[in-house]
């Protein structure tokens, strides 16, 4: 394999990537660095991943004239986040030229700041369409002297609307220029426009479009119905308690909805969308990146370009709009030679368009059923492999409870995090005593944890007004639960699940039909229980 050093990069580059502990130049880096350092316009088809950024960072910095102090090289992306991305690793190489100025142009930053920046004089503009359009309609920002361009995810450029701003801002740019256009896919609009704006690009295809997602990532679709879906994101997420996982959801509102529940459900999840601050948003990434969330609840434009260690599983909650949107949301996992699973819930009004991805993007799926039922723990490989490629080997686990909905109602307190190995964190205190519960009964909670698990009991009544218990803990996980009262009829039922790693046992007995007597409760359909009053014969599934 090449090294650095035979692509044409400086030897004083080639120390500050050795810094870095990067010393192999990836596919994608073999094949652009050369062209680039020639002049070449190109068009490279890459995912996010790949070292496309370094691909085209390192030739801009070597032919960089840091005598000047007037704008030399653009790129354009097509969000906040992947233009921080950028700006981040740009500002890592940079500290090893101090006369080297960089300026990050997007939403959410202090307008005031960038212009004190252009006047000092950045020689490296790193921007979203938007922002940079406002800066050349102040008449802020001066693009005469710009001699590199970079689109990156042109192809979420075109998806967004962002094309014709793009097109805005190419015409401010010198024609006599070089251009390097970054792409997963390569649409009928990005050729169009390549065609129009660069000079006799050279191609450069790394890996197709599929070959990414089918040789690397587990695709598996799960049939389900929309008041199901919740339910089986939750089972999944308990049986196979992935390391880092992103979720995509069609809308903001229906992102910041998901990931209030999962909360609630007491997984360690946040959200991700254009609704939040650029502060908080920067906050929510630094957590995931960091591992202190395990759940990234997202839409399509805020997660565009995310490039995050240690991602173990993608799960589509609402179906991508098209082919390309899919590759580029699965693309979040399964990076540097990884292993990753891509799990897409899918109503009967969605099959549609799953045999379209499966047209276009050539992808084989395993089906699944689900609206509620357990799926086997069959993702520990790509759970270690994640812990592994991030650095991390910290075992921590989901809080769920494997319920939608079932801890609402229950006098809860938030609590925050107990410091100290393996004691986890508490999120809720027990409330006063004699605190109302539905039909008068009493209801109490509480809830510890251990690595990341929970011990619940909780007590009210159930459409009877019987008094009804139920304790939960965890271990890695799972949970276990004791319960006892009244439903639909105030019979007695006493149940106890325990799990480790994702699975459960469960015994049962009391008014649940066909379950057997346990605590002196009648059983309908099934015998009682073999140890008769307060037994605790049950079942184990």
């Amino acid at each position: 394999m090449k090294n650095f050093a035979a692509l044409g990069v400086e030897q004083h580059w080639v120390d500050a990537l050795k810094e870095q502990g990067i010393t192999a130049p990836t596919p994608v880096q073999q094949e652009s660095i050369p062209l680039l350092m020639e002049g070449q316009d190109v068009i490279a088809e890459a995912h996010t991943g790949t070292g496309k950024t370094l691909a085209f960072l390192l030739p801009i910095l070597q032919k960089m004239n840091l005598d000047k102090r007037h704008p030399q090289a653009l790129v354009i992306a097509p969000t906040r986040e992947l233009a921080l991305q950028i700006t981040q690793e740009a500002n890592i190489l940079a500290a090893t030229e101090p006369s080297l100025s960089l300026l990050a142009v997007y939403g959410g930053q202090d307008v005031e700041r960038q212009l004190r920046k252009l006047k000092g004089g950045a020689q490296l503009i790193i921007g979203t369409p938007g922002r940079l359009l406002d800066h050349l309609r102040r008449g802020t920002l001066d693009l005469s002297g710009v001699k590199m361009l970079v689109l990156d995810e042109a192809d979420q450029m075109l998806h967004m609307g962002f094309l014709n701003d793009v097109e805005t801002i190419l015409q401010e740019v010198p024609y006599r220029r070089q251009t390097m256009l970054f792409s997963a896919t390569m649409p009928a609009g990005i050729r169009k426009l390549a065609r129009v704006y660069m000079n006799e690009p050279v191609d450069v295809k790394v890996k197709s479009a599929s070959s990414v997602p089918v040789s690397q990532i587990r695709q598996v679709v799960v049939q389900t119905t929309d008041r199901g879906k919740q339910q089986a994101l939750v089972d999944m997420l308990n049986a196979d308690r992935p390391y880092l996982a992103v979720i995509f959801c069609r809308t903001k509102r229906r992102a910041a909805a998901l990931n209030e529940q999962l909360q609630e459900m007491g997984f360690e999840s946040g959200e991700l969308h254009g609704d939040l601050s650029q502060n908080k948003r920067e906050q929510v990434m630094k957590a995931f990146r960091e591992a202190k969330l395990q759940l990234l609840v997202a839409t399509d434009v805020a997660a565009r370009g995310l490039d995050v260690e240690g991602v173990t599983h993608v799960f589509n909650y609402d179906m991508p709009q098209d082919a390309e949107s899919y590759i580029h949301r699965i693309g979040r996992t399964g990076r540097a030679g990884g292993k990753g699973v891509a799990v897409t819930l899918a109503t009967p009004r969605d099959v549609p368009e799953l045999r379209n991805i499966q047209k276009v993007a050539g992808v084989t799926f395993t089906s699944s059923e689900g609206g509620g039922q357990r799926r086997p723990a069959a993702s520990t490989a790509e759970r270690q492999d994640g812990e592994r490629r991030s650095g991390r080997n910290d075992r921590r686990s989901f809080g769920g409870n494997g319920s939608g909905g079932g801890r609402r109602g229950s006098g809860r307190e938030q609590a925050g995090r107990r410091d100290g190995a393996g004691r986890g964190r508490t999120e809720r205190e027990q409330p006063r005593e004699g605190r109302a519960a539905s039909a008068g009964g009493e209801r109490r909670s509480s809830r510890s944890s251990e690595r990341g698990g929970y011990d619940r009991s909780s007590g009210g009544s159930a459409r009877g007004g019987q008094g009804r218990s139920a304790g939960q803990s965890s271990g890695r996980g799972g949970y276990d639960r004791s319960s006892g009262g009244s439903a639909r009829g105030g019979q007695g039922r006493s149940a106890g699940q325990s799990s480790e790693r994702g699975g459960y046992d469960r015994n049962s007995g009391g008014s649940a039909r066909g379950g057997q007597g346990g605590r002196g409760g009648q059983a309908k359909g099934g015998p009682r229980g073999a140890q008769g009053q307060g037994g605790r014969r049950g079942r184990s599934r």
